[in-house]
């Protein structure tokens, strides 16, 4: 029964991504990023401001905090002051 759900799931996923390729055929995500994980960061912080300001943000960000660890291992007010702008803290 589980195996059924989720095919079901993958075929209606399919389905919508269809859809909304048809409805914005050339969108493209304005956030700039190399990798997945500078891709969540920026999202997140997106949640906040706009793609603008995030970009103008993560130009230095993702220079400064290159991997997860340096994020795990970032001083926290140092880290606040950085994202400040976005609309955090």
């Amino acid at each position: 029964m589980e195996h059924y759900q989720k095919k079901e799931r993958i075929i209606r996923a399919k389905k919508i991504i269809t859809i909304l390729r048809g409805l914005y055929p050339s969108s493209k995500i304005e956030l700039n990023y190399k990798t997945n994980w500078e891709l969540l960061v920026a999202v997140i912080l997106s949640a906040q401001c706009t793609d603008k300001r995030v970009n103008e943000v993560t130009k230095t960000l993702f220079k400064k905090y290159k991997t997860l660890n340096d994020y795990l291992n970032a001083n926290q007010k140092e880290f606040e002051k950085d994202i400040k702008s976005t609309g955090f803290y």
